[in-house]
């Protein structure tokens, strides 16, 4: 599973996502890969009002917007 997590930098709410993800994919094999949306104008214009933002590359592209939970993950995984 290959995911996203779009947020940026000294973001409290990306670092709890940061861990929720971490924390509920454990022992799962995964990839993730941490974007900071302020480093394209592309990207805030399109997450800066929703970050952070989970997106599994590898399933339709499916995005979670803040807030989500354990379960919202877990249905990613399926």
């Amino acid at each position: 599973m290959q995911f996203i997590l779009y947020g940026t930098d000294f973001c409290q709410l990306c670092d709890e996502a940061l861990e929720l993800v971490e924390r509920t994919l454990e022992g799962k094999d995964y990839q993730l890969t941490i974007v900071d949306i302020s480093e394209a104008d592309e990207l805030m214009t399109k997450y800066a009002y929703s970050i952070p933002v989970l997106k599994r590359l590898d399933y339709e592209g499916t995005e979670l917007n803040w807030p989500f939970i354990e379960s919202d993950i877990l249905r990613l995984t399926e």
